[in-house]
């Protein structure tokens, strides 16, 4: 009596399913997007801006920074955050201000232990585009088409947000390597001593 051949037991591919929130921090405007990651697919779960312009108080613009941020974490429970890193400019009290900002947005998230990452400008429009000098117009235009957006906000600074959420699921689908990771406090501050009271 033959016996039939033997067959490696099949094990299911694992797949990803996650939620990504990425920041594009601001003074006046703060962008975010949100992406649902189901496998090797995205798909856009919220996008939109929030208006700081109207306050005049410093204090009182990173209040609502970090309150909508936590906001935003509550709603949509990401399960990483994404977050686009200040660039270095001429304008010191410009850095500055910016600077303020995107640390309160990493508080926020850290707050409800959400890991998160940052990525320079450059190199999140080299991971949507493929130019890292490519324009905001252009990052939009591209976002625009990769997750079939039939309405396009009146900011880009909410698809520079959404930008940077693109950018992590990008970096991590084997496309190149993330900049600056961070699991909680600890690791955060270890890696920025000057951050420390």
């Amino acid at each position: 009596m033959n016996n039939p051949p033997k067959t490696k037991p099949t094990t299911p591919k694992k797949t990803t399913d996650k939620i990504v929130l990425g920041i594009d921090p601001g003074t006046n405007i703060m962008g975010y997007g949100v992406i649902h990651i189901r496998g090797r697919e995205m798909h856009l779960l919220d996008m939109g801006v929030v208006r700081l312009d109207k306050l005049n108080d410093a204090a009182l613009k990173l209040k609502h920074i970090f309150d909508h941020t936590t906001a935003l974490v509550d709603k949509h429970l990401p399960d990483e955050f994404a977050i686009e890193a200040p660039f270095f400019g001429k304008n010191v009290q410009s850095m500055l201000k910016l600077g303020r900002a995107q640390g309160v947005a990493i508080a926020a998230a850290l707050n409800r232990n959400v890991p998160i990452t940052e990525y320079s400008p450059k190199k999140i429009k080299m991971s949507i585009t493929g130019n890292g000098n490519a324009s905001k117009e252009q990052v939009a235009a591209m976002l625009q088409n990769l997750l079939q957006i039939k309405e396009m906000p009146k900011y880009l600074d909410a698809t520079d947000g959404l930008a940077a959420a693109v950018c992590h699921y990008f970096q991590h689908t084997g496309i190149a390597g993330a900049e600056k990771k961070y699991g909680g406090w600890s690791s955060f501050l270890n890696a920025n001593p000057e951050r420390k009271g």
